[in-house]
């Protein structure tokens, strides 16, 4: 498995350390939870930037349930 390395303060060290501690986790796993949750983060605030551009130039298109159940053949 690849290794990554990086460089932090003393300071830096110990809240990451006391971050881990606190949910039950080893560094390594809190330091991944957090970079993966910040580039999910993103991808959302990327994703909600689109939907309100679409919307503001009138792309989108709103159903009601029913709408939407009778375009399926539910109802």
């Amino acid at each position: 498995m690849p290794h990554i390395s990086l460089r932090v303060s003393e300071q830096e060290k110990v809240y990451m350390e006391s971050y881990a501690k606190l949910h039950g986790i080893t560094l390594s796993d809190a330091v991944k939870d957090v970079f993966f949750q910040k580039l999910d983060d993103e991808y959302d605030l990327q994703t909600l930037r689109e939907y309100e551009k679409e919307k503001a130039s009138g792309e989108i298109e709103y159903f009601t349930h029913e709408e939407v159940g009778k375009k399926l053949g539910f109802r």
